[in-house]
């Protein structure tokens, strides 16, 4: 368990172990601590990724809410490429491939949202789309070289390095990077959770 670092006491949990959605909700004042759940985020046969990610982002939240009193918010991001979920790449290979995969075109970043407050449950699926610059193999290697695709939905990073790629966001920027911030502000107002925010 983290603390929100500084910030007074915590509004929700955050069931989420990714630095990238907690760097978002401290960036928003929003105090919070995380407890991971233990769900196993295997994809379904032939499952969609909307489907995908809001089931996941249900299932996490609902897991953790059931020892919890705070607000409870869970999420779960992937990248869609032609009707294919590229989940996080399993190798310096894969990572290579994905990204090849991805060069010069533009795919889909979707992100199921969950928050969960006193039997209340209230979830949606953001969507943007991004496209990526041409990359040349030596550009890959490097990108791959530098250890951040590893541990990222799609092989790279909207914040980090993989931005040097990156020629276009349309629709939410924070739902590339895993937590889309006006959905979740929906969200707490149709559960009636007090982020002390807008």
């Amino acid at each position: 368990m983290a603390e929100g670092e500084g910030q007074g006491a915590p509004r929700l949990v955050l069931a989420s172990a990714s630095p990238r959605r907690a760097h978002i909700l401290r960036s928003l004042g929003i105090p919070f601590r995380v407890v991971v759940s233990a769900v196993d985020e295997a994809l379904e046969p032939g499952e969609a990724g909307a489907s995908a990610v809001e089931r996941l982002a249900r299932a996490k939240a609902l897991a953790v809410a059931r020892r919890e009193t705070l607000p409870v918010l869970a999420a779960d991001t992937e990248v869609v490429c032609d009707g294919r979920i590229l989940g996080k790449p399993d190798s310096e290979a894969g990572a290579l491939d994905m990204l090849a995969s991805l060069a010069s075109r533009t795919h889909e970043v979707v992100t199921g949202l969950c928050l969960v407050h006193q039997g209340v449950l209230r979830s949606d699926v953001e969507r943007s789309l991004v496209t990526l610059a041409p990359m040349t193999e030596a550009e890959r290697r490097w990108y791959v070289s530098t250890g951040e695709p590893m541990d990222k939905a799609g092989g790279y990073h909207v914040d980090g390095k993989g931005a040097l790629f990156i020629t276009s966001v349309s629709g939410s920027p924070s739902n590339v990077a895993g937590l889309p911030v006006r959905l979740l502000l929906r969200l707490a107002r149709e559960a009636g959770v007090d982020l002390g925010v807008a």
